[in-house]
């Protein structure tokens, strides 16, 4: 508290203020990527508030379509996809959208503006973002937590935005990333490359508010984070990976939204895993809106970020809505487990006797092919 018997903190920093004091560090920032994030911020909100009444208001439940990924869509996912889109459209920063619920990239058009010589010139914005407006949704109607997730990466080409070249860029290319998580509160946490931090949404001021600086992930960790009703279709690695955990006495936990399985995982330390199967061998999880800016945020926090077979950052693109599997997790000796499961020498995530072998931090994974699919046609992405 800035103020001694005072129940209000009357100098908080909020999330708009934070984002300020951080473009002040930059004298040639253009504002841009301020408006975007205040933008993005103003769509959490309204998210989350319809989130909290979604039973009053009648939003649970389907709304009959189904989406590119063939999942069937809840009318939460709607009202979330056209509050992103209008926001991000509305803070004239953007000129190419990325989101789960459509096939193709969104271009943007923005209204002329005035030129040098009072001439009207068209004016697009520089950024595109990649998001993924209600992540978990399968468990909005029995009240678990769930999330957005959204990833900032700055145009390249010239002229008209091109999915090709502006939305099929590598993770490392991101200039900032973050999500949301609608849960017993509603925070935010975001990274614009020099760490990461979390905002709490204060309802009774209606802004999120600093309450988790400079997030690290834990060097040690008990949990590990994946949907074993698939254990049939794993690779032998994996399964023996696990096994070795449940040896080891470890805690498994699997919420089924990758918001909150991710952020417990960066808040309590272990290891969050969506691998492939033999059903699906390039994995599930989406790359550009899901995996990236989850693996963005982890890396920034100090932890690892792998498909098993790379880093997730270094994908190559080829496709807006391609999969990819992924382990996400410490990068110290936490998850040091000898034998058959992931003994961590260094700073990476070393497996060894388990056809799991892992070296440097980058958590990149040999000998991990098996009915998975991953290996060298994974590299190859």
């Amino acid at each position: 508290m800035s103020g001694t018997n005072q129940s209000i903190d009357t100098n908080c920093m909020s999330l708009t203020r934070w984002v300020l004091a951080e473009q002040r560090k930059y004298p040639s920032a253009s504002g841009d990527l301020t408006q975007l994030l205040v933008s993005i911020q103003t769509a959490v909100k309204a998210i989350s508030s319809a989130v909290r009444k979604a039973g009053i208001a009648k939003l649970y439940g389907m709304a009959g379509d189904v989406n590119v990924q063939g999942e069937e869509v809840k009318k939460l996912d709607v009202l979330a996809n056209d509050l992103f889109i209008n926001m991000l459209k509305a803070s004239f920063s953007t000129c190419l959208l990325v989101s789960e619920e459509n096939e193709t990239a969104i271009e943007v058009d923005l209204p002329p503006v005035p030129g040098p010589d009072g001439v009207e010139v068209e004016k697009q914005g520089k950024y595109v973002v990649c998001f993924d407006p209600l992540d978990g949704s399968s468990n909005i109607d029995c009240l678990v937590s769930i999330g957005s997730i959204f990833g900032i990466y700055r145009r390249v080409s010239t002229g008209t935005p091109s999915a090709g070249a502006d939305a099929l860029q590598p993770g490392r290319q991101m200039v900032a990333a973050g999500y949301a998580l609608y849960g017993s509160a509603t925070m935010m946490v975001i990274s614009i490359g020099n760490g990461v931090n979390g905002f709490m949404l204060d309802p009774s001021i209606g802004e999120f508010v600093l309450t988790d600086p400079n997030m690290k992930i834990k060097e040690k960790g008990k949990i590990y984070s994946l949907n074993e009703g698939y254990a049939n279709l794993w690779d032998a690695a994996v399964t023996e990976y696990v096994l070795g955990k449940k040896k080891k006495k470890a805690g498994g936990r699997y919420i089924g939204s990758m918001v909150a399985d991710v952020h417990r995982t960066i808040k309590y330390g272990g290891i969050f895993m969506y691998p492939a199967t033999s059903d699906a061998p390039n994995g599930k999880l989406r790359l550009l809106y899901e995996c990236n800016p989850m693996a963005y945020i982890v890396e920034k926090a100090g932890g690892v970020a792998s498909t098993g077979a790379t880093p997730i950052l270094d994908v190559v693109p080829t496709a807006i809505h391609q999969r990819v599997p992924i382990f996400l997790g410490v990068s110290g000796c936490g998850m040091s487990v000898s034998g058959c499961g992931m003994s961590v020498p260094g700073c990476g995530m070393s497996v060894s006797g388990c056809g799991m072998s892992v070296s440097g931090c980058g958590m990149s994974v040999s000998g991990y092919t098996g009915n998975a699919g991953l290996g060298k046609k994974q590299t190859a992405v």
